[in-house]
């Protein structure tokens, strides 16, 4: 499994979280099931809306650093150049 950087939301246009994970279905589960506690589950973080793979955690940490730095007009740039429905990706990954 590749790592991903990825971005959960609590609704359209709405609080954003960006992380990183080597497990994307396994981490995308534990934020809808709010079984780590944090900034994702106190915000309700749980609709997968963005993530993109990369080819080693390495990469995937500095994307992420990137993401994070960068203001939300670009997050929410992401999330719309492939998902501009705000759709919840988590069954997208799990059943591929």
């Amino acid at each position: 499994m590749r790592p991903a950087i990825y971005i959960m939301t609590n609704k359209p246009n709405g609080t954003l979280y960006v992380g990183v994970t080597s497990n994307l279905p396994q981490r995308a589960w534990q934020h809808r099931e709010g079984v780590v506690d944090g900034f994702s589950k106190r915000y309700g973080c749980k609709s997968l809306v963005w993530f993109e793979a990369a080819d080693t955690m390495e990469a995937a940490i500095m994307r992420e650093k990137q993401i994070k730095g960068g203001s939300r007009v670009k997050k929410l740039a992401l999330i719309e150049a492939i998902n501009p429905g705000w759709h919840d990706l988590y069954e997208q990954i799990m059943h591929g």
